[in-house]
């Protein structure tokens, strides 16, 4: 038996990453997986992979941004698989700036329209169609720069800072009002993914690669995380396993948000 056997899935921000580590590990535990994504080619790599492996899955492009797009998947998933029980409101960029009177404010915006409006709108959405299916889980992706600041990352770290709460204060209303869908947020430290390409690059592919080997020298760990330790902490919440877990926090870091004294000598922590 799976994790998540008999569950249907939606993940955002799939084609890569933890996106698509974690898509692929639900359906190995049994979910139907509906990935989104703007990466054409990566999302057909993904669904190919777990089509590959046993599993079930489809793919849509998908604006996070765009209401009605948000309208159209989750119509579309329950159209494909006849319930959504778990969403992964994971779709992000990054945008780093040497200091914030540097960061225009296109950018500013764009950053908040994908990283707070996409997981605002995913979560509008989502709890309707979860309620109708008997109830699930929304897992949204924070960060530790949504626990404490960052320098150069101060637009991120806003993004990531809101989102934990929005999960917060959207898991006491769902708790309120007897709708049985839970929110917790998951906080990645030093993750080596593709991110690390777009950072420097506003956002976008095809940066001068950031090295997170030489970023995680200053964690506890002594070394990046991968996308794989990522995406088991966002299953286990995903499933009913964390049925005690609401409005919480699962951090993920290495220890980065420990506190200093884990650093290996003349390490100094980047964060």
């Amino acid at each position: 038996m799976g994790m998540v056997d008999n569950k249907v899935a939606l993940v955002t921000g799939g084609a890569s990453g933890i996106g698509r580590a974690t898509a692929e590990t639900l359906a190995r535990e049994g979910a139907k997986v509906l990935v989104t994504d703007i990466d054409a080619g990566g999302l057909e790599a993904v669904v190919a992979a777990i089509k590959a492996a046993g599993g079930e899955a489809s793919g849509m492009l998908h604006d996070v941004t765009d209401e009605s797009a948000w309208q159209t998947v989750i119509a579309e998933c329950q159209a494909r698989y006849g319930a959504l029980h778990i969403l992964f409101n994971n779709a992000g960029i990054g945008i780093a700036v040497p200091r914030i009177t540097a960061m225009s404010l296109d950018d500013w915006r764009r950053q908040t329209a994908i990283n707070l409006d996409g997981v605002f709108l995913g979560t509008k959405h989502a709890i309707p169609a979860m309620a109708k299916s008997g109830g699930g889980s929304i897992v949204i992706t924070s960060s530790v720069a949504g626990l404490r600041g960052s320098p150069g990352l101060a637009g991120y770290c806003a993004t990531k800072g809101g989102v934990r709460l929005f999960a917060k204060a959207v898991a006491l209303e769902c708790a309120r009002d007897g709708i049985p869908v839970r929110v917790n947020t998951v906080h990645p430290g030093i993750i080596d993914t593709p991110i690390w390409e777009k950072i420097p690059n506003a956002g976008q592919s095809g940066g001068n690669r950031v090295d997170p080997a030489m970023l995680a020298a200053a964690t506890a760990a002594h070394r990046p995380g991968t996308a794989q330790e990522i995406a088991d902490g966002v299953v286990f919440l995903a499933s009913d396993k964390a049925s005690y877990m609401n409005g919480s926090e699962l951090v993920i870091d290495g220890g980065i948000t420990a506190g200093s004294g884990g650093n290996r000598p003349g390490v100094t922590d980047p964060n």
